[in-house]
């Protein structure tokens, strides 16, 4: 009976340390993305550029002219000196975290989002973000996109 005390303590402990480090590498995870949203909120092309790796991918699914579905690739450093540019009105991307996955260096990551410009509603949608954990940390790789005005459960 102390034999299997013993062991159901240990397993216990080990359940703890584990859930532990998933937990701050969910942590991490979030404050990757969360950078490029504060950034954004604050026209702050530094920050935003900080949680990108130097190998990106940025892609949005929307609505063409014709009003069929295609796939756009964006490039980063254009979507980030678009930020910078001087608007006056704040860019607010208020997200929510649906689904965080993590294999070693590997995220994978799904937030459900609604965009203001100011205080007024633009559009929603999901991004999908893939993440890299190198040397300095979580980076974002790749980003995909939705973007739709209805169905947004304002």
């Amino acid at each position: 009976m102390k034999r299997l005390s013993i062991i159901l303590l240990f397993s216990l402990f080990g359940s703890i340390q584990l859930y532990a480090q998933s937990y701050s590498e969910e942590t991490a995870v979030k404050s990757a993305i969360n950078l490029l949203f504060d950034g954004m909120r604050n026209a702050d092309t530094a920050m935003i550029r900080k949680a990108f790796a130097t190998q990106n991918t940025m892609q949005t699914i929307a609505k063409n002219k014709e009003g069929n579905f295609v796939v756009r690739t964006e490039n980063v450093s254009d979507f980030i000196k678009s930020i910078g540019a001087p608007h006056p009105e704040k860019y607010d991307e208020r997200i929510v975290f649906t689904k965080i996955l993590i294999d070693a260096n590997l995220a994978s990551v799904w937030t459900d989002y609604k965009f203001y410009v100011g205080e007024k509603f633009s559009h929603c949608g999901v991004n999908s973000f893939q993440l890299f954990k190198g040397e300095d940390g979580w980076k974002i790789i790749y980003i995909i996109d939705t973007r739709r005005k209805d169905n947004c459960n304002l």
